[in-house]
């Protein structure tokens, strides 16, 4: 039997320890700091995440615990699974050279250029001075992005040179992003399909869970700034059997031999952002942890064990135990984000949400096939409240994707608080891509 602790307290998390407390194997799950949805399933500690390495230390080896799973990309990239390491303590997460994958975009280009890994034209500026130059010579439209952690919202598409030259003065000038945005990484826009596959790396195998979209666009038809997620789907019906063979020889292939090339400590989870072009997949970003929300939809679908799996990763099992790849049910996933108003501007915490039965990932009322993730949610009294610019994260699994996307927007209709919004067209291009290869 296991002790758990979980790092972390948004969505995603909630997900991980829904799906850790399923397996047999687990005595007990800790989660640092949590939320009101996870405490039902979990002991919420209130510790320092964000360079406390030593009181987190100091509460694994007092509490015994056996694994920590880290859930966003700070700690990774500040070296918590370094100092964890070191301290001979068992850790699910990528070292802190690797996690410059997500960390530094500079630095993921680079990579990807050295061995050959597939991406759109890339140039990096570091001063003012150089952006202004750059985008007199570079063509339109144009992808400017932070270089360092931006919550996922450090990216900005401009089709005009005065706009690029305005976000680039935000970020450069007027730290819209603090010390994230003082490197800036421009690219050229990529034209396709986007989607994402995330899968569990040893660093010797990649063993991939099934691929699903995220809804970055904080409106319906891809409309309005970048949010965190607005929601997903999996699988993908863009990503095929033979898009999937392309991403396995032309990405999977050349990144592990850049991990072993560079001695790059990788035991976690690896996210890869597509574009599926007309020149095949090309890759938009890594992130070096589970993806929100994209974990609410594929998480769900996932047969096997969860602690075997981050088990298997650490201690680089992954090709002994899962030989003929991981199990997955059959069916679709749909999660739908609902946040409050204002988001992903400023927003109002504190208001009272209704419709929940429970406080936990517990059931809309009686549909077994619906669970709702809590993200940005606080208990005030008897009362979940809101915390977070995304607060609950409504999940629908079914037969087929335009039974999961009915589900889970009948769930949504019957949660409500205050400023509430949401996408109304999560997982709509799933139903395109279906109409277009069945027609």
């Amino acid at each position: 039997m296991s002790r758990v602790l979980v790092i972390g307290g948004g969505g995603r998390e909630h997900a991980l320890v829904w799906k850790l407390r399923q397996s047999s194997q687990v005595e007990r799950v800790f989660c640092a700091p949590g939320n009101a949805g996870i405490r039902e399933l979990a002991e919420c500690v209130p510790l320092d995440v964000s360079g406390g390495v030593p009181e987190l230390i100091r509460f694994v080896k007092d509490h015994a615990i056996d694994f920590t799973v880290v859930g966003p990309e700070a700690p990774l990239v500040e070296g918590l699974v370094d100092r964890f390491t070191e301290a001979n303590l068992a850790i699910f997460g990528p070292g802190q050279a690797a996690a410059q994958l997500e960390g530094s975009k500079a630095f993921a280009k680079g990579f990807m250029a050295r061995y050959g890994i597939p991406t759109a034209r890339w140039q990096v500026v570091r001063s003012w001075e150089e952006a202004q130059q750059a985008i007199r010579q570079i063509a339109l439209p144009v992808v400017v992005k932070a270089d360092g952690l931006a919550a996922g919202k450090g990216v900005t598409i401009s089709e005009t040179k005065e706009e690029a030259l305005h976000t680039l003065e935000s970020l450069m000038l007027r730290d819209t992003f603090g010390p994230a945005g003082k490197t800036v990484v421009l690219e050229e826009c990529l034209q396709g399909e986007e989607a994402s596959v995330m899968a569990f790396c040893d660093g010797q195998t990649l063993l991939p869970l099934p691929s699903s979209q995220d809804h970055k666009r904080v409106w319906d038809q891809d409309q309005g700034p970048n949010t965190g997620g607005m929601g997903a789907y999996a699988p993908a019906p863009v990503v095929t059997d033979t898009v999937m063979r392309h991403i396995e020889s032309s990405i999977f292939t050349p990144f592990l031999k850049g991990l072993a090339a560079e001695r790059l400590s990788y035991h976690g989870l690896i996210y890869f952002g597509l574009m599926l072009t007309s020149q095949g997949p090309k890759v938009l970003e890594f992130n070096v942890r589970f993806g929100d929300p994209e974990t609410q939809a594929v998480l769900p679908l996932l047969q096997d064990n969860l602690l075997d799996l981050l088990g298997a990763t650490v201690q680089g099992r992954l090709r002994q135990m899962y030989p003929d790849g991981l199990k997955v049910q059959s069916g679709s996933a749909v999660c739908v984000v609902l946040a409050s108003g204002g988001y992903p501007g400023r927003y109002v915490k504190g208001k009272p949400i209704a419709g929940l039965t429970g406080y936990s990932a517990a059931q809309v009322a009686t549909d077994s096939h619906v669970t709702v993730f809590h993200a940005g949610t606080a208990r005030e009294g008897q009362t979940t409240i809101t915390s977070g610019g995304r607060v609950l994260g409504v999940t629908a699994v079914d037969t087929t994707i335009e039974q999961a996307i009915q589900r889970a927007y009948q769930a949504v209709k019957k949660i409500h608080f205050e400023g509430m919004h949401y996408r109304r067209d999560i997982a709509a291009r799933a139903l395109k891509v279906l109409q277009r290869t069945s027609s």
